[in-house]
């Protein structure tokens, strides 16, 4: 008896140790514990409840935390149910979203092993190759094995979880066009040495960089769902206690996190229990037809803002426990869907999303 309780006990602290060191090899400083910069955080939140929002473009001032924000996301986010020997975290219960070994194994009748694993965010580094984001021939299998075989790039780990680009605006112009291809479609395809492969690749794309360092391609600009403009923070006292967050988490990131561990699991519960509850929250005719009616009378190319602002109001509503969209969910989100959808005008002197919210709340009544 005392044999087992030792052992046990044994476990038990080589499991906290292990733990523990992975915290202090990757601290990840708290969502819970990030002061200020509520537009950016909010437009997140948004995309963890409902990932076909497409993602959130953040643009905003160097050192005003876009890049911790984005990082913090990882310990808020759900558990996905994914098939264990598929490199591309196809889904059992969709055949839309299964990769093609997946499909042949269910064609085949052939048990599937299920599990469950967090949804995982990927980096793209800007000095990434295209073999690297789409995939390659594994050279090992073709060395030793003579075969030939596919590689997954980092488009087939960000199935059905978030990819992650720093710097976007700085981005390789073709890797952007990789990019478009695969948001797109929600499939990349690899043409590689004999090779022909397409597998599911349908990812939260999230975009951070500084406007000073140049623009956006327009066309990559309209594939990110939302986009949040940030600054630095000017109030003296808010900068002090960002200041000693930052530095009680370097002088102890274990401490840090347990101090703000039940704000986390709270709010992974809320996030939790709005994407279940997502598909119950409707939205009114009349709400559409006047969201319709601001993007027409912003001459807005194309019916993706349209569609966007709808499920941001749904995501929003649903985030807050209701099951009806309102006027004023619209107007919170709507400056995020439209912004960047917005004609460059070089004689405007309007902000381009104080131009949104006045023409929602003229046409909103409110």
């Amino acid at each position: 008896m005392w044999f087992k309780n030792k052992k046990s006990s044994i476990n038990s602290l080589a499991k906290s140790e292990q733990i523990i060191s992975e915290q202090a090899l990757r601290p990840i400083f708290p969502f819970t514990a990030i002061v200020g910069q509520e537009e950016m955080k909010f437009s997140l939140l948004l995309n963890v409840i409902d990932p076909k929002i497409g993602g959130v473009m953040i643009m905003g001032d160097r050192g005003t935390g876009k890049s911790t924000a984005v990082r913090a996301l990882v310990d808020l986010l759900p558990e996905i149910s994914v098939v264990a020997d598929d490199a591309f975290n196809s889904d059992p219960t969709d055949p839309e979203s299964m990769s093609d070994f997946v499909r042949e194994k269910v064609q085949k009748n052939e048990p599937l092993i299920i599990k469950k694993k967090k949804i995982s965010m990927v980096d793209l580094p800007l000095g990434a190759t295209e073999d690297r984001v789409c995939g390659t021939i594994d050279l090992e299998k073709a060395l030793t094995e003579g075969i030939k075989a596919f590689e997954p790039g980092l488009l087939a780990q960000a199935n059905r979880g978030i990819l992650y680009v720093d710097e976007v605006n700085l981005l390789d112009d073709h890797l952007v066009d990789v990019l478009l291809d695969a948001a797109a479609s929600g499939w990349n395809t690899v043409e590689r040495e004999g090779i022909s492969l397409s597998h599911p690749s349908r990812f939260i794309l999230i975009g951070s960089g500084n406007p000073e360092e140049g623009e956006l391609r327009p066309q990559l600009l309209d594939r990110f769902g939302l986009h949040a403009q940030i600054g630095t923070v000017q109030d003296a006292p808010l900068r002090v206690q960002i200041v000693e967050q930052r530095a009680a988490f370097d002088q102890s990131s274990l401490l840090f996190r347990q101090k703000y561990h039940q704000q986390q699991t709270e709010l992974a519960h809320l996030l939790f229990t709005a994407r279940q509850n997502l598909h119950k929250v409707q939205i009114s005719s009349k709400l559409q037809l006047q969201i319709s009616q601001v993007c027409a009378t912003l001459n807005i190319d194309g019916l993706r803002g349209d569609i966007v602002t709808n499920r941001a109001g749904k995501a929003f509503a649903a985030f807050e426990s209701r099951t009806e969209v309102t006027p004023q969910d619209i107007l919170r989100v709507g400056s995020l869907c439209l912004r960047h959808r917005l004609r460059k005008d070089p004689l405007e002197t309007i902000d381009s999303g104080q131009k949104v919210r006045e023409t929602f709340l003229k046409i909103l009544q409110i």
